[in-house]
């Protein structure tokens, strides 16, 4: 497959990237079985925790270069960038910090004798990463996997190369042995090729949901463990209490950061039916207010689409869904005035379960605003979807709001505000959104042998 850095801000094809041969997948894969077999006896923690302290410093040093990297790669705005650089280097921060204390063996209590865990690495691992984050969604699965001492083989999405090599180099030179992290420039069947490989103990995946099925399918055929983090069609939950003024605050970056294209962003706005005419004038004037333009000029708010393919499925979504009966608040216009992969923030009322996006998720700057009459009727909205990632709820009483997020079928709810990742907190979904968890301490042990130990005591 072709993997090709094609700028979406100017169309042009800045990097391509020669196909990883057998025999390169075949060397990447003994260095890092070699790298396990080292490390599986617990030995080398400190020198991993050294190196993943001079990836921090590296990417801290680093940070405009690597953001722009990920810029001309994927099309996000260059603050955007930076501040992904920022988080990737907190989560170094987290797991040196943490690392003795998540490793330590753990003690189990029982009257007939002594018991522990070992917390031990489970093997190498394949990784598919997506490009809405090019550095982030390798950094959450490597860092924690790293330091446990279970070597990573990478495959990360075709359009953003650049970014994928450039977290690979730096990780070698922060002074990780050859075969920690190996970016490969693989087909799809390579990658099942390479989780079928008796020297791969497990895969993990960051991306489509029809990508998941795949790698749990060929996890599965050879007993191996995965972990995948898909699609989102989050609900914000908008309470008859909120303070509207404060929701003017937040609303419309929660659904154009990163242009859109987070899985855990708010896609279905739920809202009191009287309130639905302020929250659309809301929504109206911060998309209204958007500049278009240079993602790496600081000045420019919204980045194009991270590509023509993705600009040309949203649209293709939104017509649909008009097809079918949805009304056109705001948006939809052709971007006349940029050349590169813009879409204009757009706003959909009228959404019907029998409209075929009722249960879509749709990657760029779209909201669909859903009335409801009863917050039951709002439960019942925001779990009618074959997705569940995260949801915010929006109201003055927080125990309520609480309450209210307790009910919603997901993997993780915020209070009052848009989406959040922190290295200290898990990160996933259930149903159609995956399973398994990244991030914290949750997701340091997802590829982690807790290896019982139980000593009988002596008779006398």
């Amino acid at each position: 497959m072709a993997y090709q850095t094609v700028n979406p801000y100017t169309n042009e094809v800045e990097h391509t990237y020669a196909d990883t041969t057998p025999e390169e997948v075949e060397k990447a894969l003994s260095l890092a079985h070699g790298l396990y077999l080292k490390w599986h006896d617990g030995s080398g923690l400190e020198e991993r925790k050294a190196v993943i302290t001079k990836l921090g410093t590296l990417l801290r040093e680093r940070r405009t270069e690597m953001a722009e990297l990920m810029t001309r790669d994927m099309g996000k705005l260059i603050g955007e960038a930076e501040g992904e650089v920022d988080l990737c280097a907190s989560f170094c921060d987290y797991y040196v910090e943490h690392a003795n204390e998540f490793l330590a063996p753990k003690p189990i209590y029982t009257t007939s004798g002594n018991a522990f865990i070992l917390k031990q690495s489970l093997g190498v691992l394949m990784a598919v990463e997506p490009w809405n984050f090019p550095f982030y969604q390798i950094a959450r699965v490597f860092i924690p996997n790293f330091i446990v001492g279970n070597p990573m083989l990478l495959k990360d999405a075709s359009n953003c190369p650049t970014s994928a090599q450039a977290f690979a180099d730096l990780v070698l030179e922060a002074g990780a042995p050859e075969g920690s992290l190996t970016n490969l420039f693989v087909s799809y069947d390579q990658v099942s090729e390479i989780i079928a490989d008796p020297r791969v103990a497990g895969a993990c995946l960051t991306g489509s949901e029809r990508g998941g099925r795949s790698v749990a399918t060929e996890a599965a055929k050879s007993l191996k463990k995965s972990t995948l983090e898909l699609g989102g069609n989050d609900a914000f939950v908008v309470l008859e209490d909120a303070d509207m003024d404060k929701l003017a605050e937040i609303l419309p970056q929660t659904r154009l950061y990163n242009a859109g294209q987070v899985c855990t962003s708010s896609k279905r706005y739920i809202v009191p039916e009287k309130l639905v005419p302020q929250f659309v004038n809301i929504l109206k004037d911060g998309f209204s207010k958007v500049k278009m333009g240079d993602p790496l000029d600081r000045s420019t708010t919204l980045a194009p689409l991270s590509s023509k393919k993705a600009k040309e499925k949203l649209t293709q979504q939104v017509q649909l869904a008009i097809d079918n009966g949805a009304k056109l608040e705001y948006g939809f216009e052709p971007v006349e005035d940029q050349e590169g992969q813009f879409f204009m923030p757009t706003i959909l009322t009228g959404v019907t379960v029998e409209n075929p996006i009722f249960d879509q998720e749709m990657f760029g700057p779209v909201a669909v605003i859903y009335p409801y009459k009863t917050e039951e009727e709002a439960i019942e909205i925001a779990n009618n979807s074959s997705y569940g990632l995260g949801n915010t709820v929006f109201g003055t009483n927080i125990a309520h709001a609480r309450e209210v997020a307790s009910k919603i079928e997901a993997g993780m709810s915020w209070i009052n505000a848009g989406w959040a990742s922190l290295p200290e907190l898990p990160f996933g979904g259930v149903k159609h959104s995956g399973y398994g968890r990244e991030l914290s301490e949750i997701g340091f042990n997802e590829f982690v042998n807790q290896h019982l130990i139980y000593e009988v005591e002596p008779t006398a």
